[in-house]
This record gives structure tokens, C-alpha cells and sequence, in this order.
């Protein structure tokens, strides 16, 4: 068990979303902070509200986690800041809108070395300060669609099953060598932050619409706060859960994956087909 209060925690995309109220939620639970973003203005306002609720020490990191000396630099300034710092929590991701036809090479390759690259380089970069305290942890956020696989997100469900199955190997590497670093691979399933309304467009998609269809179907399917969300990252973080489900429609999902993993597909195409209808009849 990882205890929060005490502990120095490192959090990527950290300015909007989950990684936001990770960070309000972990000082108020007693952890200092370095966070890490893109989104210096986002950062800067999220320190602001940590200050007015305590004295926790929070550093504030301009990162893009898609270029591998950016997360070094953040690794070496983060640990002199922070020399007891024990948790990482791998959070930074993009999406990318359009199927496999539709996108091209450099905006996969964008995608990747955000959501797996970033983690991969994040979790090497810090390992060996984790692995000197008593208890550390690292925690890789990847989504409900690195256990199953829409169509229309093969960039963004390769990333992340990447991810699911570079954490759940390193777990077992770290147990075999008597680590003291856990290692959970959380798993969201509809969280209403601006991931879909900040996606980049596919080169080869040409209707216009599709955007604005698929941000209303997220904001329609998200139902829970990314508030919520971190409650159930950090309660995974206390209690070492190796797997973090996160939201009613993830764990459904996950158990449909477990007992149809050839056919779930055709199950949840009826099911998002009559949960769109009735959102569609009850916004008119």
C-alpha cells in the first residue's frame, strides 16, 4: 500500500481533465507536486487553487511528453525538487478523429508518441528515483479502449492497448525483482473532459459534421467527473490495484471483452445504438 499523505507525486497533463483534479485531489490528501503540461496558463491555474486550499509544495513543468528530452529534463528538475518522490501518474494522452483510412502516418506517429511514447520515456526517465524510496508507484493511464476496440480509434486503441501491455510486463518484471514500485494500468471509460473537443481531425476526413457528431456523443456517454475519476485512481493507488476500472460503462465493457472476445463488438453496437436514440429523443 502507497500511502498519499507525505508522498511527492509527479502528474502528466496535469493543466485540464483527470490530471487536473488528480492534482487538486492529491494535495488535498497531503501529497507536494510536481505537474507537468503542454498548458502553461492551464498549470499555472491549477497551482493557484492548490495555494488557496494549503501549503503543499507544488512545482509547475512546461512539457510536451511527445519529445523524449522534454520528459528527461521534467525527470531530473522534478526529482532536485522533489527528492523523496515516490508516485508517477503517466496521464497525458490526445485522440485522433477518423478511421485508419482517413489518417496518415505522421498523425499516428503524433499520436503515439504521446500516448505510449510518453509513457514509455516517463516511466524510464523516473524509475530509478522510484526504486530508491521505501514504497513508489507508478501509475499508467490507459482507457477502456486498450481492453476493446471501436471502430474508428485504431491509432488511439493501438496506443493504448501499448500501453496496457507495456505496464502489465513491467508490473511482473518489477514483482520478480523484489521491487519496492507497484504498478497500476488504469482503464477510464467515459469521463467528461475535452479530450474529444480537443482531437485532431484525420487528413482524409472531409465532412465537416463528423466532429461535432462525435463531441456530442462524448458529452452525451461521459457521465462521470473527472472528480470522480481520481477518487477512484487514488483509492486504486492506496490499495495497489493492478487494474484500475474506471465508470460503470468500463467495467460492462471489460467483462463483455471476458466472456465475447471475438463477438463483443456486435453487443455494443446495439447497446450504443438504442443509448444514442434515447439521447437523441431526449435532447429534442
Amino acid at each position: 500500500m502507497t500511502a498519499i499523505s507525505g508522498s511527492a507525486v509527479a502528474v502528466t497533463g496535469a493543466a485540464s481533465g483527470i490530471g487536473r483534479a488528480l492534482a487538486i485531489e492529491l494535495a488535498g490528501r497531503g501529497a507536494d507536486l510536481a505537474l507537468a503540461d503542454r498548458d502553461e496558463a492551464g498549470l499555472a491555474a491549477v497551482a493557484a487553487e492548490i495555494a488557496k486550499a494549503g501549503v503543499r509544495k507544488v512545482t509547475v513543468h512546461r512539457v510536451d511528453v511527445g519529445e523524449a528530452d522534454q520528459i528527461a529534463g521534467f525527470a531530473e528538475a522534478a526529482n532536485r525538487a522533489h527528492p523523496a518522490l515516490n508516485i508517477l501518474i503517466n496521464n497525458a494522452g490526445v485522440s485522433l478523429l477518423g478511421q485508419f483510412h482517413e489518417i496518415d502516418e505522421a498523425q499516428m506517429e503524433w499520436l503515439f508518441n504521446i500516448n505510449f511514447w510518453g509513457t514509455v520515456h516517463a516511466t524510464r526517465a523516473f524509475l530509478p528515483q522510484l526504486a530508491r524510496q521505501r514504497e513508489a508507484h507508478i501509475v499508467n493511464v490507459s482507457s477502456i479502449f486498450g481492453i476493446v476496440a471501436p471502430p474508428g480509434q485504431t491509432a488511439y486503441c493501438a496506443a493504448k492497448f501499448a500501453v496496457r501491455g507495456f505496464s502489465e510486463s513491467l508490473r511482473h518484471e518489477l514483482a520478480m525483482s523484489g521491487s519496492p514500485v507497484r504498478l497500476s494500468v488504469v482503464h477510464p471509460g467515459g469521463v467528461a473532459t475535452n479530450i474529444v473537443r480537443n482531437s485532431r481531425t484525420g487528413v482524409g476526413v472531409s465532412d465537416n459534421t463528423r466532429r461535432a457528431q462525435a463531441i456530442e456523443w462524448f458529452d452525451t456517454a461521459a457521465r462521470m467527473t473527472p472528480t470522480a475519476a481520481a477518487h477512484t485512481i487514488i483509492a486504486g493507488i492506496e490499495n495497489n490495484r493492478p487494474r484500475i476500472l474506471i465508470g460503470r460503462d468500463a467495467r460492462l465493457m471489460d467483462l463483455l471483452q471476458r466472456f465475447l472476445p471475438a463477438t463483443y463488438w456486435s453487443v455494443l453496437q446495439r447497446r450504443l445504438g438504442r443509448e444514442t436514440a434515447q439521447a437523441g429523443k431526449s435532447s429534442r
